[in-house]
């Protein structure tokens, strides 16, 4: 059984070309996204943006989950999954 996603979830991962971390923890998100569902995910170049540059420049890549870190240069599947379930209590959507 697959945990549901939030309903607005954003996966971001801000990488650089040619960044073989990158590319790994891009390749593990995608592995874990077979047997469970996650939120979309958006690739963003972390040149692109003076903002993203200033504040993740020297530690690509980075996971973020609705704008939070997830985490930073390896990709850890047991806290992105620790974030996406849902909180005690909390009903279906």
């Amino acid at each position: 059984m697959r945990p549901p996603a939030g309903p607005a979830a954003r996966l971001t991962l801000v990488q650089r070309p040619d960044c073989g971390l990158c590319e790994q923890m891009l390749r593990e998100i995608a592995a874990l996204g077979r047997s469970v569902e996650l939120p979309p995910l958006q690739l963003v170049d972390v040149d692109s943006d003076p903002q993203l540059l200033r504040r993740h420049g020297l530690d690509v890549p980075v996971l973020l989950l609705d704008g939070t870190v997830v985490c930073r240069h390896r990709f850890d599947a047991f806290e992105l999954l620790r974030l996406l379930r849902p909180a005690p209590g909390a009903r279906p959507a």
